[in-house]
């Protein structure tokens, strides 16, 4: 998803995983207001922060957010 797409949504799954070996991604499912799902990178802050059920949202070129 471009970073100028925005969207709303509630998280539906949490992950983690090393895909290089070396760099640690996390990411988020999110199942978007219009009921699709996507699956989306986020910082470690943001990743610890969320729970399965909180609304996550992003707008235009700013990074994701609670709420």
């Amino acid at each position: 998803m471009a970073n100028e797409d925005a969207w709303a949504g509630v998280v539906v799954k949490k992950s983690r995983a090393m895909f290089d070996g070396s760099n640690l991604y996390r990411k988020l499912e999110v199942e978007l207001d219009n009921g699709e799902k996507q699956n989306v990178k986020v910082p470690r802050g943001l990743w610890k922060e969320l729970e399965v059920g909180d609304r996550v949202s992003k707008e235009a070129g700013a990074d994701a957010r609670r709420g």
